[in-house]
């Protein structure tokens, strides 16, 4: 695993000679041995298409690719960051939240009217999300970021989890999710805020959270 958490909003990742890792530009604090920095202009292992999905989005977030021999310390706006091992499966995970990743995972993108048909769209159009994902895919380590910290919630086929989409952070698993009206909920338990949608996940897997509804 090459990320080491030194705090709550910075890591720690050790780069190899061969190896390949990718952040977001303006996420390193400080490095030590004969690491590079280039601008990725390809949307990282995703390629161009990758790229066209997040820019028909405007979602496209800069990325610089992370090569050579060292240490390299990651934080990026004082938000809190959290590392997440994938073991094949798939991170689906908002571009903005991404602080860096191992070079080895498959970046791609997800049109959300996929999952839910229109209310996936809705939910881009409504949350600010947008209407393409993030996908990270294979074998590796992603740091993401949150504000306040991230807490996994897990999903099982027995019970459903309902988010509010300015929390929701990333998921991955077997796991659907669609966007779920609650006229008032918000008023019932005292926020007040009149948000009146919430995103339901259902099937097998974990999604993670931020303790604040504060978007980056």
């Amino acid at each position: 695993m090459p990320f080491r958490e030194i705090n709550s909003k910075m890591v720690e990742a050790t780069v190899l000679p061969g190896q390949r890792l990718f952040s977001q530009r303006g996420a390193m604090l400080a490095y030590k041995g004969e690491v590079s920095f280039t601008p990725n202009l390809q949307g990282g292992q995703g390629g161009i298409m990758s790229m066209i999905g997040r820019r028909v989005a405007n979602e496209a977030t800069p990325l610089m690719s992370v090569e050579g021999s060292g240490t390299v310390l990651f934080g990026h706006g004082g938000h809190h960051v959290h590392v997440i091992n994938l073991t094949g499966d798939t991170l689906y995970v908002e571009a903005d939240r991404l602080l860096a990743f191992e070079g080895t995972l498959q970046q791609g993108t997800m049109f959300m009217g996929s999952q839910g048909g229109v209310m996936g769209m809705v939910r881009g159009q409504v949350t600010g999300q947008g209407l393409f994902t993030t996908t990270l895919k294979g074998q590796g380590s992603v740091a993401v970021m949150a504000h306040g910290g991230v807490f996994e919630i897990p999903v099982t086929p027995q019970h459903a989890v309902h988010v509010d989409p300015q929390a929701y952070v990333a998921h991955h698993g077997e796991v659907r999710n669609k966007l779920s009206t609650a006229l008032g909920w918000r008023d019932m338990v005292g926020r007040g805020s009149g948000e009146a949608f919430q995103l339901e996940l259902s099937g097998s897997g974990t999604v993670y959270v931020q303790a604040s509804e504060e978007k980056l």
